[in-house]
Order: C-alpha cells, then structure tokens, then sequence
C-alpha cells in the first residue's frame, strides 16, 4: 500500500496523527473531509420539523494552498454553517475551492441522489457547478458498490454521465471499519452512539458489511466492468502533492514600543525585576544565570512568549484576580521570577532552568497559570482583546473508551444486566487493558472461559477500548496564533456556541502554534475569600506572598495532618504520609508532593525516604 485518504464526516480532528502515522510508515498520505452540503445558505437555521436535506461531498487538499482552504471551509462549516451538524454552501465551495480535488461522493452525495430522482439534466448541472468551483481536472465521478440496489442505478448514470461529461470516474469504498468480520462490533458501537439496544429493530444499522478495508485485488474484483475507475483511484493519490511542516514555531510577537526589539523589551522588564527581586542582595551568578536564560530564550524564539505570559499575570493581579506562585518545572527559571510570572525564587532553592528550557530538548515552553477559578474568564477575555478574536480560542480534547467505561457501554447494548455488567467492569484493575485483566486475573479468566455471553461482552468491549468517546473542550488550554488562527489550524464551535481548535494540545504544538494553561483554582479563590473575610472582620490586610514559610505552628498542624483545604495536601492519603514524615520546613514538603506518585508509591521509596529522615536507615550517597 503506497497510497491512504482520511475523509471524516464533516471534520477534520484526526488528519495530523494520520498523517504522521503513514509517513512514519512510509505511505503516502492524502487528506481529506466528507463535509455536509446544504442546498441553502449555511446561515439559514431551518426549523427542525422541515430542515433541509444536506448532502455528502468529498473534499480533497491537492497542495499546501488546498490543506489552508479546506481548513478554512471545515472552521467556517463550524462557526457560520453549524445547525445539529457543520455545513457547507455553495459560497464557501466557490471561494475556497483552490487546490481542492473533490469526489461526488456516496449514496448521499448530491449527485447520486439526483440520478436516484431520475433527473439527469439537474444531475448534469450539479456537476458543472463543481466543475466551475474546482476546475474540470480536479472533479471525479465516485464509483461505489457496498451491494445496495440504489448503488446499481447511480452507477449507471453516472457512467453516463461520465461518458457526456468527460469527467472521469473513480472506484472508492466507505470505510467504517477494518475487516468485514467487524460489522457487529461496529453495530454495537452504533448502538451506544445512539443509545439504542442491538435488540431494538428500529434503530440506526448499516444495511450492509462491505465497509470495511478492501484490498486492491477485491476492489478490481468488484469493478470489473470499469478497471479505468480503479486506475483513476491511484491517479487521484498522485496528484496530491501536500507535505506539512513541523520545524516551524508560529508565535504571536508581543506588541512593544516604538524603537523597541521584543529581546530590549524583555531584557528591560528582568532588569527592573531584579532590582524588585533581590535588591541590594544582586551578585554576579545571579546576573549570570540571567544573561544565561535570556541568551537561551533568545535563541529559541521564545521571547515574545515570556513577555506575553508576564502581560498576562501582571494584568490579573493589577485588576486583583489571585495568581499562583508557579508550579512545574517553569519554577527553574529566574526570567519567570523576576518579570513576576511566578514567585519562586529558582536560586533559593537550587532549581535548574534546563529542566524547564534546553537548546537540545525541541519544544515549546510549558508555563501553567493558576488563576482564582471564578475570575478565570476575566483572564481569558483578556487574552481575546488582546489578540483578537480571530487568533485566540480555546483547545479542544478527546474523551477515550476506558475499558470499564467500555464493557458498561457494551453491557448496556447488548441488554446484559447491569448489575453482572458492573461486576465484570470492576475486575478490571484501574488502567489495566481488558486483554491484560483477561490474563492475569485469574476470576476475569474464568468467566471469559466458561461464559458465552460474557466472553463476548468482553471481546466487543476489548475492540472498543480506547477510541475517541466524544469531543470537549480542554479544562485549560488555550491558543494564540500570530495571525488568523485558522490560517494554520481548523476551528469548531462546542454545544455553548463558543470557538476551539478541532486538534487538541499535542497536534497544536506538533502545529508550532503557541499553548497555553489557563487554569482555574478553587483553593485560589477559598484563599480571596479567607483574605476579604479577614479583612471585613479584623480589618487587616494580608499580603500572602510574604507570609514566612517557617512558621512552627504551621509545621505542628501538618504534622497531624490536619491539612483540609490546602492546595495538594489534604486527601486522606496525604494527611496520613504528612503525619508520618512529620515535617518541620519547607523544603521537607517539597519531597513529600514529589513522592506521592504511583511509580515511588509502588517502588517503597516513601518508605525509605520516611526512615531515613527519622534515622532509622542511614543515608547513603552515590557520589559521597
């Protein structure tokens, strides 16, 4: 296999991990979309009890100018055409049909439903309408046989319409899944889609198991009388000349003042934070290790980065919205410090900028804002006014199938009691795969064996196990591009109406594009309103980043655990780990957080570190 097309339904989510995935592969990859075609506007919001029929057409990019375009028609689909699914018009085809290769598509498609109306002349007109939208070298006929009496007579006319036309036909299957032995388990997981049980007779099935994966061998086969369609389906893959860059870092430049570079701009901002930091107690390393991370920053293309995420904190707390110390490994650098985005001072606490910034380590920053969680929002609009609407949205994300979210799911279309259904889930250990739980446990392993029925609820949940659930939007994320942000990625609308990226996170950074964590801390705003009560009872003002971080008293309540509310240290877990290390400073936090985690949980490194800090086991270094 030389050749392979993406052309989801109406979207494009998936198009960058398949295409990285097949030239990993060393296949060629062919992007596309099947998008919705009304036959209005894509303005009009028909009434739900008329609406207007939409169609299917497929939309292939044939070069770099066709990729932007047909990013541009899938974000507009969303953002202007969005009525229970995104749409497409006449308009947006004829404005953004460059670069485009589009196939008249399936059953659905426009032009097969006017031949099934018996009406060739419209049927004719369809087709110069795409002709004059994408040019005549760029239209196909699409050519589909899934064994559906309907295919037989849209094959016919649209042989003849080939043969009127000169249009020439392609050979093509829907693919929904692998092999043809997977149409039940794709039933069932329509079935859950739906809602439906697989008992139900009125429900959504597929007519057929023809669409699956066919080799070329079966599609020849299947279209004998017309092997030239089949030839024209590699014609098709080799006109695509699209090749996507992922060296290239797209960054919003900061907006600085006349006469100034974003290096002078950031290099003022640290000197002057200096200064505020550290006073009279400035030495040589300190300056150093400055001019270390501003060369680094520098060198990188990260400049306008630093300068619009401490725009961006110095924004909320001069409008008093709580801002977060820091977290992760941004803590390391003194630029965050002393241009206020965080308030860890790295040289106090011996912490490397390499772990968050290094020239031989590829990849965007990753600098997470802890903001009050009510005044998020606030923040966040900020950002948009800033930038504008047209560079800024939200990020969207993928809900996976768990495997115990799987075999409920199943459990429920297959009509299988819930509380047998339930049972089975909970064998499954927490992030243990289904065929691993098979095998290793051994009361799993006995049903599998000796149960019919269950042993299929288990095979069918098994294949369901990790696809994509449903879209949402991250809790966090946002993006900024230095541009229209669909000039480089495609957008969508969520069911609030508001607008976020169709790739998630790790495709936008793969992108080059500019992500950030806007997130939104209840413990932030508890504080607000401990500090206001404060202040309206006892009419005192507490600056709380400098209250000591040696206070006794402080020490002596977390030493018994009593830790509710604070921000990382009050699950139960927690509580009982804090009582048994006992600590009496702040640095003796800092190991706790760090080893309560799975990996030093389940490798009894708690345990280790616990007796060695109260002597029970001597402490040995590697290098002494």
């Amino acid at each position: 296999m030389r050749h392979l097309a993406i052309t989801d339904h109406g979207n494009l989510f998936g198009v960058i991990p398949f295409y990285k995935k097949a030239v990993g592969s060393g296949i060629k990859p062919i992007i596309g979309t099947e998008v919705y075609l009304t036959s209005g506007s894509r303005f009009d919001k028909v009434s739900s009890k008329t609406p207007r029929e939409l169609s299917h057409l497929i939309l292939i990019a044939r070069n770099e100018q066709g990729y932007k375009n047909l990013i541009e028609i899938s974000t507009r689909s969303y953002t202007e055409g969005f009525y229970y699914k995104p749409r497409v018009d006449y308009e947006l085809l004829q404005e953004y049909g460059e670069g485009l290769i589009c196939l008249t598509s399936c059953l659905k498609g426009e032009v097969p439903r006017t031949i099934l109306k018996g009406d060739m002349d419209e049927a004719g007109k369809v087709l110069s309408r795409y002709i004059d939208f994408f040019g005549r070298e760029n239209v196909f006929l699409e050519l589909q046989d899934h064994g559906i009496a309907e295919e037989r007579i849209v094959i016919k006319g649209l042989v003849e319409l080939s043969k009127k036309s000169g249009i020439p036909l392609v050979a093509t299957n829907d693919i929904h899944f692998l092999k043809q032995d997977d149409y039940d388990i794709h039933d069932t997981l329509l079935c859950i889609q739906t809602g439906k049980k697989k008992k139900e007779k009125d429900r959504l099935r597929f007519s057929t198991d023809q669409v699956y994966f066919k080799s070329a061998e079966e599609m020849y086969q299947l279209f004998d009388e017309f092997p030239h369609a089949c030839e024209n389906t590699l014609r098709v893959a080799e006109m695509t000349e699209l090749e996507l860059k992922f060296d290239e870092l797209h960054l919003p430049e900061f907006p600085v003042a006349n006469g100034q570079t974003p290096q002078l701009c950031l290099r003022n901002l640290c000197e002057k934070g200096l200064n505020e930091r550290f006073g009279d107690n400035i030495n040589d390393a300190i300056k150093m290790r400055l001019e270390h991370e501003l060369n680094i920053i520098d060198e990188m293309g990260f400049t306008s980065y630093f300068l619009i995420v401490a725009d961006i904190v110095d924004y909320a707390k001069k409008n008093g919205i709580m801002v977060g110390p820091g977290r992760g490994s941004a803590a390391g650098s003194l630029v965050a410090y002393v241009t206020g985005i965080t308030d860890i001072n790295p040289i106090e606490y011996g912490l490397l900028f390499e772990r968050f910034l290094n020239p031989e380590r590829k990849g965007m920053p990753d600098i997470d804002i802890d903001f009050e969680d009510e005044r998020r929002d606030e923040v966040i609009r900020y950002i948009i006014n800033k930038y504008g609407s047209d560079s800024v949205a939200q990020i969207a994300t993928f809900d996976t199938l768990g495997a115990k979210a799987a075999i409920r799911d199943v459990g429920r279309a297959l009509d299988i009691p819930f509380g047998l259904v339930d049972r089975v889930a909970k064998m499954v250990p927490s992030g243990m795969s289904i065929r691993r739980a098979v095998k290793e446990s051994a009361d799993l392993g006995e049903i599998y064996s000796g149960d019919d029925e269950l042993r299929n609820l288990l095979d069918v949940a098994s294949s369901l196990e990790g696809l994509p659930r449903h879209i949402s939007k991250h809790a966090a994320g946002v993006v900024i591009a230095p541009g229209k942000l669909s000039d480089y990625v495609p957008l969508m609308v969520d069911s609030k109406g508001e607008v976020a990226t169709q790739y998630p996170k790790e495709v936008l950074e793969e992108c080059g594009l500019l992500k950030m964590d806007i997130l939104g801390l209840t413990t932030l705003s508890l504080i607000r309103l401990c500090l206001n009560m404060i202040r309206e009872s006892h009419n005192v003002e507490i600056d709380i980043s400098n209250l000591p971080v040696d206070d006794e008293k402080t020490y002596e309540m977390l030493s018994m655990g009593e830790s509710d509310g604070v921000f990382q240290l009050e699950s139960q877990g927690m509580k009982d780990l804090l009582k048994r290390v006992v600590p009496r400073s702040f640095k003796e936090l800092v190991p706790i957080i760090g080893l309560y985690r799975p990996g030093p949980m389940g490798a009894g490194m708690i345990d280790d570190y616990i007796d060695r800090k109260h002597g029970r086991k001597k402490v040995e270094y590697l290098n002494p």
